[in-house]
């Protein structure tokens, strides 16, 4: 019985850590705050619920810039065609994202030209799930 309490006890705080880390677009980005950024990825992160990567960026003082940029589930990424190798360290990639409403350099991301020149749509949790810049037409 305490076995059975114990490993009860395991699974609701494992799920209430899963809930927790989850959030919603408009809690942390700024819809109408959006940016682009061209820059050499330093690292991806293919997990669930999001995925994250890192991109280096020069600014306009020469300074380089750490960004985190977080797309969408895995499994929606793959209906939009990528794949976990679609991003790897060293790529040099172009994004449009949603700025962080607290000014950190973390974006939300809405398209993003792949290294191959092809730009797929970031499977955003966005403002209405659409993305919109020079390289992607509206989705609805």
């Amino acid at each position: 019985m305490r076995t059975a309490a114990v490993l009860f006890a395991v699974l609701v705080l494992g799920a209430a850590r899963g809930v927790a880390g989850h959030h919603s677009f408009a809690a942390q980005y700024d819809a109408d705050t959006q940016v682009t950024l061209a820059g050499t990825i330093t690292k991806v992160e293919w997990t669930n619920p999001h995925t994250y990567f890192y991109l280096d960026v020069v600014d306009d003082a020469g300074k380089v810039v750490s960004w985190a940029v977080e797309g969408g589930a895995p499994n929606v990424l793959y209906r939009e065609g990528w794949k976990p190798t679609s991003l790897k360290a060293g790529d040099r990639v172009t994004i449009l994202g949603a700025r962080a409403k607290n000014g950190s350099n973390q974006v939300n991301a809405l398209s993003v030209r792949l290294p191959d020149g092809r730009c797929v749509f970031a499977g955003t949790s966005g403002p209405d799930g659409s993305a919109t810049s020079d390289c992607t037409v509206g989705r609805r």
